[in-house]
C-alpha cells in the first residue's frame, strides 16, 4: 500500500483543538500518513505561570531528520515557530529537504489571545519563511501585519493585501476573510496573475479554534495527493467550513472546529 506523506512543524495545543493535534486529526480525515515536528508545547491554564515552552533547534531537526530519513515527505507546513532561532532553523531544514510542496502558515496569535509569534520573528518570517512557500495561509490580521498596513474591511481590500503578500516571494496567497464582518466567509487567492474568490457561508458560532490549522493542514494533504493548489483550497474550504457548522463546545469559552464532520453529513 503506498500513501502520501505530510509532516507539520508546528507548535502542540494541550486542549487538542489547534497546532499539530488538529493536524494530525485532519491528515487522517484525507488519508494521508501525518508527522510532526514540535516547536513549542502550549498549554495556557489557569495554574501555572508559564504555557509556552519552546523546544530548543536540536530536538526540532532531529524530528524533521527523523520524518524524511524513516518516512519521507511529499508536502510539509509549517504553524507555529514562535522565535526568531526557530524560524531560521526551520527555514535551513526545508530548503535542505527538497520537498516539493510547502504550505506556511504564519501563525501569530491563538484564538485564546496568546501570542505565537514573537514581535522581532516577524521580519525573519517574512524574508527567511515566506519565499520558500508553495502557499501562505494569512487571517486577515496576520497578513495586515506582515504588510504594516490596516486590516482589510471589504473583500476588495482583501484582493489588494492578496496583491501586495505575493511580492514576498511565496508561489500563492490565501487570504483568508473568517473575521470579515458583515460579509459572507470569503477567502482570496491570488497566484500573480488572478484572484480567485472563494465563498462559503458564514456559520455564527465562537467555537473556531484550530480553523486556520486545519485549513493549511487541508490544503497540504491535498497537495501530497498531487492536487492542484487551486483544486487543493477548494477541497480544503469545503472541508474546514463543515468542521466549523458541526464545532464542539465544551462550555468553557472558544470550543473546537470537529474534524471528523465532514464524515457526519454524509452519512
Amino acid at each position: 500500500m503506498t500513501i502520501s506523506r505530510v509532516l507539520s512543524i508546528a507548535g502542540s495545543a494541550a486542549q487538542g483543538s489547534a497546532g499539530i493535534q488538529a493536524d494530525l486529526k485532519t491528515f487522517q480525515e484525507f488519508d494521508v500518513y501525518g508527522m510532526t515536528a514540535i516547536t513549542a508545547i502550549v498549554a495556557n491554564n489557569e495554574k501555572t505561570e508559564q504555557g509556552i515552552f519552546t523546544q530548543p533547534t536540536e530536538s526540532i531537526e532531529a524530528q524533521v531528520y527523523a520524518a524524511l530519513e524513516h518516512v519521507g515527505v511529499d508536502a510539509l507546513k509549517t504553524g507555529m515557530l514562535f522565535t526568531e532561532e526557530i524560524i531560521q532553523r526551520v527555514a535551513e531544514l526545508i530548503e535542505e529537504s527538497n520537498v516539493p510542496s510547502v504550505v506556511i502558515d504564519p501563525v501569530m496569535v491563538g484564538k485564546m489571545g496568546s501570542q505565537l509569534l514573537k514581535d522581532e520573528a516577524i521580519d525573519a518570517l517574512i524574508e527567511r519563511i515566506v519565499p520558500l512557500a508553495t502557499i501562505i495561509t494569512p487571517n486577515l490580521h496576520e497578513a495586515a501585519r506582515m504588510l504594516k498596513a490596516p486590516v482589510p474591511e471589504t473583500p476588495e481590500d482583501m484582493k489588494t493585501l492578496a496583491r501586495d503578500l505575493h511580492q514576498l516571494g511565496a508561489e500563492y496567497v490565501l487570504v483568508k476573510g473568517g473575521a470579515l464582518k458583515g460579509y459572507p466567509a470569503v477567502d482570496m487567492l491570488y497566484d500573480g496573475r488572478s484572484v480567485m474568490e472563494l465563498e462559503t457561508e458564514r456559520v455564527d458560532t465562537i467555537h473556531t479554534s484550530g480553523a486556520g490549522c486545519t485549513y493549511s493542514a487541508a490544503i497540504t494533504a491535498e497537495l501530497a495527493k498531487g492536487k492542484t493548489v487551486e483544486e487543493a483550497v477548494r477541497r480544503a474550504k469545503s472541508f474546514v467550513t463543515t468542521a466549523i457548522r458541526h464545532a464542539l463546545s465544551f462550555e468553557r469559552g472558544i470550543g473546537s472546529t470537529y474534524h471528523a464532520a465532514h464524515r457526519t453529513e454524509e452519512r
